[in-house]
């Protein structure tokens, strides 16, 4: 890799860190306290804090990159972001559920996209002091110590899924044991670096905030995370959302895993 390049990656790594830790701060402010919440037209809840956070790394994040575009959970999409060679992806609060319910499984997820891929990338869960980041070519790191794919010798298969995708998998006499339920996608993804989990899925629609910070982490660890329906996603289009997505420590499980999502969620249709 080129080192200018590799060097404007290490700098943006940084001030995604830095910002994510004084989002992170003011989350926390707001966290298992009484607060103000909204139902967004998907059905899904927004707080106060969400959108704090958002303002917050809107005016950090473009003050420092004001040439880069922008694409945020809380923010209307700007389309001008099509023209950019770099973005921001931006989940402010990923697991607003869990914020809401005081449970400590949320994350604060930021990405650097460049050309479609992301090239930089943090995700950081406060309530339990956790921080992963990764730059591409710089390997991924928690809390500041190397982040190498853990492989768990001798014992089941974790996974966690909706009840739909354990009967699917049940059905083909896969054995493993129902993972924990950890509702911040973008951490939930990370896990299969750290060895918490060995497969993580998410059903159709999860859109570029949820999985760019998750890629290029996961790509450092040597992890794959693939749209059941296309392969790679790609990061940055027109159309954000993604089809069922599938990340495994053991590339074998891929084929009964891949069938599974797409029996249970399907793919869209090609366009004409």
């Amino acid at each position: 890799m080129d080192l200018v390049l590799k060097d404007e990656y290490e700098s943006d790594l940084e001030l995604l860190r830095s910002s994510a830790v004084s989002a992170g701060i003011i989350a926390a402010s707001y966290f298992r306290r009484e607060i103000k919440s909204w139902t967004k037209d998907n059905s899904s809840p927004v707080t106060e804090a969400d959108y704090k956070v958002d303002q917050t790394l809107f005016q950090i994040l473009m003050a420092a990159r004001p040439d880069y575009g922008w694409l945020s959970e809380e923010s209307a999409d700007d389309l001008s972001r099509l023209k950019k060679q770099r973005i921001f992806v931006v989940d402010p609060i990923d697991g607003t559920r869990a914020f809401m319910r005081g449970d400590d499984c949320w994350s604060i997820a930021l990405a650097i996209v460049e050309n479609g891929e992301a090239v930089a990338g943090v995700i950081y869960a406060p309530a339990r002091n956790e921080l992963y980041q990764a730059y591409k070519g710089g390997g991924a790191f928690l809390n500041g110590e190397p982040l190498i794919k853990k492989t768990r010798i001798g014992k089941g298969i974790i996974i966690p899924a909706p009840g739909a995708v354990h009967k699917e998998l049940e059905d083909v006499g896969l054995e493993y044991i129902r993972g924990p339920v950890l509702p911040s996608l973008a951490y939930r993804l990370v896990q299969v670096a750290t060895g918490v989990l060995d497969v993580a899925l998410a059903r159709r629609g999860a859109q570029d905030w949820d999985i760019a910070a998750s890629a290029i982490i996961l790509e450092e660890c040597n992890i794959d995370i693939e749209d059941v329906c296309v392969g790679r996603p790609k990061f940055n289009k027109k159309e954000i959302r993604h089809g069922a997505l599938a990340s495994m420590s053991d590339i074998s499980l891929k084929p009964i895993l891949s069938k599974a999502l797409r029996n249970i969620y399907g793919c869209p249709k090609a366009k004409e």
